[in-house]
């Protein structure tokens, strides 16, 4: 048996952090979170992030099993499979339409489609003691001793024996960690908007829309849609999990009072930047006239109903961003600094995979950090296991995610077809599309 316990610091109160710091406080192994927003209100990610089975086991294993509950009963069910359609809403191929419904609590085969607001308050309950606000990371200096120190730039420094890098894309611990560590920009640029679902809005939105997940593969750009429809209307949930929610040191009220009107078609449209007006990226930024109007441009033969989508939409909910995606590293040496999510394996934010692979990371860091704290394994060799398999997981999925960037945003005719005629093929022979895509 290797005997030590840890003290662990973590840099950045994301979900990944949170997530991480949530399966070490219940493991009994000593964690602080330093996170440089002065409350926990400052940064409200309003849209949804769906939650596959690889993020659902990571939360479930380190969350307790009252919030595990909570957090199932306030997110929305994204509905099942996914749906490939042309941009006059003629379907290519419907995945998964049919299959059994599925145990919520389950986190093995369940999924959520979740309210960032939400999430980011479930994470930090029962972490009063464990999370420090205003706390900007500027650097840090190891010692001969096996530890690492942390300088915040209040002056004030943390020395513990393991510092994990969970401040995403630009991390700063990470370009200390690895100077050579770079990302790189992709040529494609997204917008993205939220519908809510009034009783008017739910008359014209067509079924597919308030169905699931659907991808539209039209013969220019790519939009992709997705439900945020609660499980639980929030009142019953009050009264079903009131007091549950209580002993977990939350206000009920608080915590569902950004899911008041929740219910939304989240859109996503993605373009290729070089096929964008010169004048646009400069003359969009806060104007959601000239968004609507180059999105108007841009779908005319579209179906009239995602037309209205895209313009109906709430203005302040438009969201503009461009993608970058982690170069991997050539070299890589295991010390007593490491890191997960975003801050290692930044990813474009195409089908919620990077949300899902920093939970991923989070379960497992925990996994070794608590076995190390236990003296069950040296803590070298266990951070070395972890690194490994995240390096592996998490690059896997960032060439996945690029892959499907620049299919969406290409520009050749003949690819875009292609594509159009092979998942047309895929609805039309049931085998090939089982095949391919798994269960239908």
């Amino acid at each position: 048996m290797f005997s030590r316990r840890l003290d662990v610091a973590v840099i950045g109160g994301g979900i990944g952090g949170l997530c991480l710091a949530q399966g070490l406080k219940r493991a009994g192994v000593s964690v602080t979170v330093y996170e440089r927003d002065r409350t926990a209100d400052s940064r409200l990610q309003g849209f949804r992030l769906n939650i596959e089975p690889t993020g659902s086991v990571a939360l479930h294993a380190c969350l307790p099993p009252a919030l595990w509950e909570v957090l199932v009963a306030t997110a929305g069910d994204p509905g099942p499979g996914i749906g490939f359609l042309d941009e006059r809403m003629r379907p290519l191929i419907l995945i998964g339409q049919d299959r059994p419904d599925r145990d919520p609590l389950d986190p093995t085969t369940s999924e959520h489609a979740v309210s960032r607001v939400t999430l980011r308050k479930l994470l930090l309950a029962g972490l009063d003691d464990v999370v420090r606000f205003g706390k900007e990371f500027t650097g840090f200096a190891r010692a001969d001793d096996g530890k690492v120190t942390a300088k915040f730039a209040d002056g004030t420094t943390a020395t513990v024996d393991v510092l994990v890098a969970a401040d995403g894309a630009g991390s700063r611990v990470w370009a200390q960690l690895h100077p050579a560590a770079c990302r790189t920009a992709l040529p494609a640029m997204a917008v993205a908007g939220k519908l809510f679902l009034t009783e008017e809005n739910r008359r014209w939105l067509p079924e597919r829309l308030l169905a699931g997940r659907n991808v539209f593969w039209p013969r220019q750009d790519f939009l992709f849609t997705a439900i945020f429809r609660r499980r639980e209307d929030p009142a019953a949930i009050t009264a079903r999990l009131g007091d549950q929610v209580r002993a977990l040191g939350l206000d009920p009220e608080h915590l569902l009072a950004d899911s008041q009107d929740d219910d939304y078609v989240l859109w996503a449209f993605i373009m290729h930047r070089d096929s964008l007006p010169a004048s646009f990226t400069s003359k969009a930024q806060g104007d959601p006239a000239a968004v609507r109007e180059l999105l108007a441009e841009r779908t005319i033969g579209w179906h009239p109903d995602l037309r209205r989508l895209l313009t109906a939409s709430t203005p302040d909910t438009l969201y503009q961003t461009g993608f970058s995606a982690a170069e991997p590293l050539d070299r890589w040496e295991t010390g007593n600094v490491t890191g997960l999510g975003d801050a290692v394996h930044h990813m474009p934010p195409v089908g919620g995979l990077g949300g899902n692979a920093a939970l991923r990371d989070a379960h497992r860091l925990c996994a070794a950090l608590a076995a190390a704290d236990r003296g069950e394994e040296p803590l070298p060799q266990a951070l070395r296991a972890y690194e490994a398999d995240m390096l592996r997981h998490g690059f896997e999925t960032v060439r996945e995610v690029v892959r499907n960037t620049e299919a969406a945003i290409t520009r050749s005719a003949l690819k875009r077809s292609t594509a159009r005629w092979f998942f047309r093929a895929c609805g039309a022979v049931p085998p090939v599309g089982r095949a391919v895509f798994g269960e239908r």
